[in-house]
């Protein structure tokens, strides 16, 4: 069974920059796709950003165009997200999941999820 399990959350002032890790355990990723999801206070879980595990390709919500970038390190079993320039409507719950189809940006998609980490930007 896979479990995820986030780092790297903290508190960070308006500007400031954060690198999310995923760490996966339980299996080598041999296909599929991981994703970063967020959820703030009294909002619903929204998706950040995701990446196909084998091709690598990328895709983002419009708000994390251009400031956030997901990779992945496939010998560490490893997710990451960079995210730059944040603001104070970033602050969230991020969360880090994993699903079995080619691409996805619902909740539905991704079948394991981490516990989250809490991220808040200081204005």
């Amino acid at each position: 069974q896979v479990q995820l399990v986030e780092s790297g959350g903290g508190l960070v002032q308006a500007g400031g920059s954060l690198r999310l890790s995923c760490a996966a355990s339980g299996r080598t990723f041999s296909s599929g796709i991981m994703a970063w999801f967020r959820q703030a206070p009294g909002k619903e879980r929204e998706f950040a950003a995701g990446i196909n595990w084998i091709g690598g390709s990328t895709w983002y919500a419009d708000s994390a165009k251009g400031r956030f970038t997901i990779s992945r390190d496939k010998d560490k079993n490893t997710v990451y997200l960079q995210m730059n320039s944040l603001k104070p409507e970033d602050t969230a719950v991020y969360y880090c999941a994993a699903g079995r189809v080619m691409y996805g940006r619902a909740n539905w998609n991704y079948e394991t999820w981490g516990q989250g980490t809490q991220v808040t930007v200081s204005s």
